[in-house]
């Protein structure tokens, strides 16, 4: 069973920083890839980062330049560290880790940007 655990939401004005992470453990075998995804209320959820284990990333051009995803491979954790953020940015934040053979979500963790 994989478990991924997320932290570091809450609420921040704008212009402020956050830094979320989330650590995954279980039967973890093969990773491809982690990254974030939100969702706003009455909106589609989106890819905003990803990062593969090779290194490469992936930022939505929304997020370029504001937002930085890293991982440390031997702990299973990947983070993202927000900064300039904007009310926009306000959503629900999950985890996604992408192993070969399947996808696993986290919980989520809200993010409120507003003064």
């Amino acid at each position: 069973q994989v478990q991924l655990v997320e932290s570091g939401g809450g609420l921040v004005q704008p212009g402020g920083s956050l830094r979320l992470s989330c650590a995954a453990s279980g039967n973890i075998f093969s990773i491809y890839a982690m990254g974030w995804y939100r969702q706003a209320p009455g909106k589609q959820r989106e890819r905003v980062a990803g990062i593969t284990t090779g290194g490469s990333t992936y930022y939505a051009d929304s997020v370029k330049g504001r937002f930085t995803i890293s991982r440390e491979n031997a702990k299973n954790t990947v983070y993202l560290q927000m900064n300039s953020l904007k009310p926009e940015d306000t959503a629900v934040y999950y985890c996604k880790l992408s192993l070969t053979y399947r996808d696993y979500w986290g919980q989520g963790t809200q993010v409120t940007v507003s003064s």
